[in-house]
């Protein structure tokens, strides 16, 4: 009698994404170290070098302040996110948030890759804090799809974060094709860490420290990190490696510890 053996099925392989890139997020508070005490911002320039990002996420980057260049000697004429680009990152997008009298600050994209469209959403709630969502969309080299960058910078009142996160959610499902990959990154202010449900059900949203650890990563402050701030989230998207980047030199160059992963499509 013939007794049939069950036939062994050879474990599943994902293909591996057919390209990738490395992106990191920081606050660069605008160019000054804590208290405003020291203009840092051309060595904050060499250590974003030295990451090797392709697309680069940056909050509180100044665009413009009238009075900063007759008080230090080496402040640029041009706004921070040129100056920061320099001959690096051929592409950027910037984002004004923050008027006041002597200048503006708000979000910016460097992309080693052509920006074909950005937008900058304001979703400033009641009160004197001004936020906004940096949208810029990507052209890969030799893919169909799009990828699309958005630069966050969230409000410090839970209730404003949770209505800013709606309006974030709003623009990845009606703004965004359904399978286009999607990074968003930035400094959320979650502390509570609210945000991974409700980006998770209505955008679909995964953060990849989640993913990869089972937590967020710890960012803020720089030297002694506590609170998981700053984030990177994806859609239609695989990440590897997601790290905080070294104290030294980052503990010295802003209060928030950046974040950087390699990130596949």
């Amino acid at each position: 009698m013939l007794v049939s053996q069950p036939v062994s099925q050879a474990p599943e392989i994902n293909p591996p994404p057919a390209f990738s890139i490395k992106v990191m997020t920081v606050n660069i508070h605008k160019g000054f170290t804590f208290f405003n005490r020291k203009f840092i911002l051309h060595e904050l320039r060499d250590a974003v070098r030295e990451v090797g990002a392709d697309v680069v996420f940056m909050q509180e980057v100044a665009g413009t302040h009238t009075t900063h260049a007759d008080k230090f000697d080496n402040y640029p004429e041009a706004p921070h996110y040129e100056f920061l680009a320099d001959s690096i990152w051929p592409e950027f997008a910037y984002g004004r948030n923050a008027v006041y009298n002597k200048g503006h600050h708000g979000n910016a994209v460097m992309s080693k890759f052509p920006i074909i469209h950005f937008e900058n959403r304001d979703v400033s709630i009641s009160g004197p804090e001004r936020r906004g969502l940096l949208h810029c969309v990507l052209q890969m080299p030799g893919e169909r799809r799009h990828v699309h960058a958005v630069c966050v910078h969230l409000g410090l009142l839970e209730s404003h974060r949770k209505q800013q996160m709606d309006l974030l959610c709003d623009m990845v499902r009606n703004d965004i094709p359904a399978d286009a990959p999607v990074v968003v990154a930035g400094d959320f202010n979650d502390w509570r860490v609210h945000a991974h449900k409700q980006l998770e059900k209505g955008a679909g949203l995964h953060e990849v420290f989640v993913q990869a650890h089972g937590r967020a990563a710890r960012t803020f402050p720089a030297r002694f990190p506590l609170l998981r701030l700053d984030r990177i989230y994806v859609r239609n998207a695989v990440a590897h490696a997601p790290m905080v980047l070294p104290r030294k030199p980052w503990s010295h160059l802003s209060d928030h510890a950046p974040l950087a992963a390699e990130i596949g499509f």
